[in-house]
Parts: C-alpha cells; structure tokens; sequence
C-alpha cells in the first residue's frame, strides 16, 4: 500500500507553531524531511509519517507533549484546508459532519475506518455525542486529542458564550499532559472509556441551530474547490492503493470479483489487467496482501478472537485463515494474539 499522505497546510501551521515556541526550523524540517517547497501551499500532499516526525521532533524541542493540543485550540482550520472553508459556510452541525466525513481524505489519508464514516453524531438518552470512529493505539492518542479539539475550538470562535462541549470520553489512558486538562478542554474527561466521544449540548441538534445563513454561494463554492482536489486524488493514486480503497470494505465477503473492481473504477477487465502488471502486482496479491495486513491489525488489537478475525477477513473456515496465517508469519494466529497481548 502507498503511504499515506495528508495536506501540507496543517504540517506548515504546526510547524511555524513550534517556531514561535523556540523549536528550530532547520531541525524540524530536517527531521521530518520536508523543505519550503513542500510546504509552499496548503494543498500539497506530504507522508503523514512526515507531520508524525514533526510533532515528535516539536515536542521533544519544546518540552511540551500537549503542544498539539495547544496549537489546534488556537489555531483556525479555515487557514489549513479548504475543509475548514466548507465547514463555516455548512449549515447546521449535522451539515457540517457530513462534510467532514465527505471530504476527510482531503486533509489526511486513513485506511483505519474500513469504509465507514469516520465521525458520528448520535443521540441518545437525551444527549447528543459526536462519537470519532478512528481506530487509535499507543501515542495515536494525540490525534484523538487533536480531533475533539478541533471541533471544540471552532465552536468556542464561532459561538462565544453559546455552551458546546459537556464532556469527554476516550479509550487511551490519561497522557502526560493530564493536568492540562481541566484548563485546555474544560470539561469532564473520562479515560479508559469504551469509545472516543464528544457530549454536546442538545441545542445544536434540537433546535436546529444554523450558523451563518446566506453562505450557500461561499459553500458551493468551497465544495467545488474541493471536488477539484478529490479528482485529482484519486487520478494519482496508484491502482494498487485504490483496489485496496475499495475491497476494504467488502473484504469480509470473502470471494471478490476482478471484473466488479473494474467497474468500478471505470474500465475494462483488460485495463486493469495491463494497468496492474505495469505496477508489478497482481489482483490476488493485493488481495492476500490486504487480508494479511489487517489480520495482523485485528489480532495485535486484541479486541476479536481468531474465529472473528477470520469471519473479518472474509475466509469461510477458521481452519483457512490459520494456514494461510501460518503461510504470513510462519505462527498460528493463537500464538501471535497472545504474543502481541
């Protein structure tokens, strides 16, 4: 699979951040890789490995592990991506989730979602929570803290003194900066949770809230601005990364057709065919491929058994996917799940 890229604009914002907090340019450029010229207009594309480098390299030069925290509260998204112009011309919060699910490869890349929409917003029992969907292991907690402070700080600017956030909910333990907390977020936050979510005030889906009537020319605007960038994407993608886009979801169907994939991707048999052989790859390869990288991925999570993990990948006996795991990594998926646990 192609690495995974995200837009240049949120690695240049964060990146002057830590400048203006005493981190050297030359070395976070140097750590991370980039130069001025990728970083010369937002909508360029950078490895998200690049802008993971960059937050370690930032921390470790400041002294502060909640330095991205800091900077999404501060910082505006409008001034990253095109997104955040589609989000303050959107018309209701349920709008502008929609947009963000719609448009989230724009800002970055993550083949973690399996198809599915990425946030959620759910009502229940009188509350209303905007759930995040994003797998998140280890350190990728900071994401998580960078994704709920994004929606509380364009809330905080757009609406001062309207109630937004209520409390919080995440599956990581609390991280270093824990006494942060109480002053960055402001609310409850309870760690170790089942889930990564939001409570918000019922207001912004019981009312209907709008935010800015009249922005319908400004918002057709952006969203076709974008749609000009998702094309663009999607034509430079590898056709390796895109059979993968797209099988993901229905990966646990177990038989997959050459021929559907085709068309989906808008050509023939012989096309794909010709177009996989100038990668040096084949359709049953990216297949196993796939199906060995997220075994791996469900076992190492330890939140499925072997028998779920196997259902997952599609196969339709358990006794299947252990020969073919024993073919990936010469162990049974067992032995693996325990090792990894």
């Amino acid at each position: 699979m192609s690495q995974p890229m995200m837009a240049a604009g949120f690695v240049s914002a964060l990146l002057d951040y830590a400048v203006e907090r005493g981190a050297p340019r030359a070395s976070l450029l140097t750590a991370c890789g980039l130069d001025a010229d990728d970083l010369s207009d937002q909508d360029n594309r950078v490895p998200i490995a690049a802008y993971q480098a960059l937050i370690g390299s930032a921390m470790e030069a400041t002294g502060d592990t909640a330095l991205l925290l800091r900077h999404t509260l501060q910082s505006r998204l409008e001034t990253m991506s095109v997104v955040g112009q589609i989000v303050h011309s959107s018309a209701s919060l349920s709008h502008s989730i929609e947009q963000l699910n719609r448009y989230l490869h724009l800002m970055a890349e993550n083949g973690g979602l399996a198809g599915r929409d990425r946030f959620e917003l759910l009502q229940a029992d009188g509350e209303v929570w905007i759930v995040d969907h994003l797998p998140v292991e280890g350190p990728d907690y900071i994401s998580l803290e960078a994704s709920f402070a994004r929606f509380i700080s364009e809330f905080r600017r757009s609406f001062p003194g309207v109630t937004f956030e209520l409390e919080m909910e995440v599956t990581y333990p609390p991280p270093p900066h824990v006494a942060d907390y109480p002053d960055l977020f402001r609310v409850p936050v309870r760690f170790n949770a089942a889930r990564n979510a939001l409570r918000i005030d019922p207001v912004w889906v019981t009312e209907q809230t709008e935010f800015e009537p009249g922005n319908s020319y400004a918002f057709g605007v952006f969203t076709r601005h974008a749609d000009t960038l998702l094309d663009e994407l999607a034509r430079s993608e590898t056709i390796r990364a895109r059979i993968e886009a797209l099988i993901l979801p229905s990966l646990h169907e177990g038989s997959l057709s050459m021929d559907k994939i085709a068309r989906d991707l808008g050509m023939s048999r012989q096309t794909l065919y010709r177009r996989l052989k100038e990668e040096d790859v084949t359709f049953a390869r990216i297949h196993d491929d796939l199906r060995r990288r997220m075994a791996l991925d469900y076992l190492a999570r330890g939140k499925v058994s072997v028998n779920e993990t196997a259902y997952l990948l599609g196969f339709s006996e358990a006794s299947s996917f252990v020969r073919a795991f024993r073919r990936w990594t010469g162990q049974s998926p067992s032995a693996f799940r325990e090792t990894a646990a």
